[in-house]
């Protein structure tokens, strides 16, 4: 009894341990946004600063398939911790295809920009656009995160190292897709109303 005990014990102090990293990442990515967002601020003074500039509609559909990405991840957690193995596995590969899905709009939406006129760089860019440009960008390299990370939660999941007793991962995956889907969510708001 007494070693089942410690298991446990070992098991919530390890919980914790990967929780507590987790959220320390995820401070740290929010203050590397918060810089960015402070220096689009700052530039807004700029004589050069684009004032009528208008967001490319995919983004505002690529801003609906993450929020279905955090709530899929939602829902792949309450049915894992109800051992309901089958609506976990669908849940897990709607928010991987939903993942996918807001990759290839926030490049299209990259590829709208660039048709309307706007670079990332060169002597055609406007400082408006590169900053859309380095924030969606560096946000798309945490989401690379989230969706190396999906694989291998789809992975244990399908080795059947998940059930209602052990859902480490699947939180872990939660708490960051919920943390993407809020930040992209924030960062829209953002760029939409402080251009």
């Amino acid at each position: 009894m007494d070693m089942i005990m410690t298991t446990e014990e070992h098991k919530e102090r390890a919980a914790r341990s990967s929780k507590m990293i987790l959220l320390f990442a995820i401070i740290s990515m929010t203050m590397m946004f918060g810089g960015l967002t402070s220096a689009f601020i700052v530039s807004k003074s700029r004589v050069d600063w684009l004032k009528d500039f208008e967001l490319p509609a995919v983004f505002y559909f690529s801003t609906i398939v993450i929020v279905g990405c955090s709530i899929a991840m939602h829902l792949a957690k309450k049915s894992i911790q109800k051992d309901n193995r089958k609506a976990t596995s669908t849940y897990l590969l709607v928010t991987l295809a939903l993942g996918i899905l807001f990759v290839i709009l926030q490049f299209v939406g990259f590829s709208n920009l660039i048709e309307m006129g706007y670079y990332p760089t060169g002597p055609s860019s406007v400082i408006t656009t590169t900053f859309l440009y380095v924030i969606a960008f560096v946000h798309l390299l945490h989401l690379a995160g989230g969706l190396i990370s999906l694989l291998i939660i789809i992975y244990n999941h399908f080795k059947q190292k998940y059930n209602s007793t052990q859902t480490l991962g699947i939180e872990l995956g939660a708490m960051y897709w919920h943390f993407l889907d809020l930040l992209w969510v924030c960062l829209f708001v953002f760029l939409y109303f402080f251009k």
